[in-house]
Formats: structure tokens, C-alpha cells, sequence
């Protein structure tokens, strides 16, 4: 297999990379800041350059109505947000309320609060419970690994022809590419391979960050 175009993430080169990125705004840098004393789950928030990719990608579909899977403290749902046109809206699931409320402060700073529908509770009921009918134009699933399976089956039916699924943490840690991948990292493998058998979508898994897949409904 070829691989001579395969660049090795060395800290340098990563911190040239993020510097492509553009800086992040006050309220981005407030919110990095304020998800850091959060201590070891502060590395649940997607990098910058992430958030701006994600910004990108709703500006380029089009999306006007995107449906989220895992909250935390927001930095992914602002990105969405902020990209999102006036009539925009974005449904967002999460069980903590200690870091949505994280969230909701930075939503209302950055002046986009209006755009984000947060439902609070058990990510699966809050989408077996919405519109059956497919009209969802971007999906961002960030939460629980055990439970992509099951997320992705309850938003492909939701979401548009031509509509844009992306599920994060793909790569989990390298993990999911063992021999025999345990835990979270086989979860994410069985992801992986479900994704890449499903016939309603066409999908690729990009190395940016812990692994972004992007499928697209067919």
C-alpha cells in the first residue's frame, strides 16, 4: 500500500496545522478556558481546527437544521451554531447539566442561544421521539461509544437524501485499529464496520483529531 503521502502528526507539524486554523474568538477562548477546570473531561471538547471544519461543513451543505448527540460543554454546538443561517436550528443531546449550563453561557455570549434546542435526558428517547420524516440535513454524533450503533440507526431514517452524517472519535485514542481492540475501542471498531457495510450511505473516516467519519445519505 502506498503511504508516501501519510504525514506523521508531530507536534510541530500539529501546531502548524491549528495555526491554519485561525484563532479562536473571545468567547471560543473563554469557553477552552473555562472547559479546562473541568480537569480530565476537558479532553471530550474537539480542537479548534475541528470546530472551524464543522463551521465549514454547514456552510457548505447548506444545513439549516442539524440534530447532535453529545453536548458537553458546547464548543462543537457553537461551532454549528454560529455557521447556521438566521432560521437555523440545532438540536443538541446531553445528561449533564453542570456542563450544558457550561455550554449555555458561552451560547448566550456568542449571541446564538436562540439557535440551539438543548434537550436534556437519555440521547436515544430524546431521537426516537423526533419527526420520523427525513429531513434533518447534518448529524454530529460525539457521545457515548457503546451507543453509536444505536444512535445511528435511530438519525439515518431522520436524515435528508444527500444529508451529512459525521461521527467523532473514530479512531479512539488508535485504538480501534488493534488487532483486538477492547472496551470504547472495540465499540468504536464495530462502529466502523457497521458504518462501512451500510448501504444507505456512502462514508470515509478521516484521521483530523481522534478520527472524524463522514458518511453521506444516499
Amino acid at each position: 500500500m502506498n503511504d508516501f503521502k501519510t504525514v506523521v502528526m508531530t507536534p510541530q507539524i500539529y501546531q502548524y496545522v491549528r495555526k491554519q486554523a485561525g484563532q479562536p474568538t473571545a468567547v471560543q477562548e473563554k469557553l477552552i478556558a473555562r472547559t479546562l477546570e473541568l480537569g480530565d473531561s476537558a479532553e471530550m471538547q474537539i480542537p479548534h481546527e475541528q470546530a472551524v471544519l464543522l463551521s465549514l461543513l454547514v456552510k457548505l451543505t447548506g444545513a439549516q437544521t442539524i440534530v447532535e448527540v453529545g453536548t458537553y460543554t458546547g464548543y462543537s454546538t457553537l461551532a454549528f451554531a454560529q455557521a447556521l443561517p438566521p432560521h437555523g436550528k440545532i438540536i443538541t443531546c446531553d445528561i449533564s447539566v453542570e456542563w450544558t449550563t457550561i455550554a449555555e453561557e458561552a451560547w448566550a455570549a456568542a449571541g446564538v442561544r436562540d439557535k440551539i434546542d438543548l434537550r436534556l435526558g437519555a440521547a436515544a428517547q430524546t431521537l426516537a421521539e423526533l419527526p420520523e420524516e427525513p429531513v434533518i440535513d447534518l448529524v454530529f454524533i460525539d457521545a457515548d461509544k457503546v451507543g453509536y450503533v444505536h444512535y445511528w440507526e435511530l438519525l439515518v431514517p431522520r436524515v435528508r437524501q444527500g444529508g451529512l452524517l459525521l461521527a467523532d472519535n473514530t479512531l479512539y485514542y488508535g485504538e480501534a485499529a488493534s488487532e483486538q481492540p477492547e472496551g470504547n475501542a472495540a465499540a468504536i471498531d464495530a462502529f466502523n464496520q457497521f458504518v462501512r457495510r451500510d448501504p444507505r450511505v456512502e462514508s470515509v473516516l478521516v484521521p483530523i483529531a481522534d478520527g472524524l467519519t463522514f458518511a453521506r445519505k444516499l
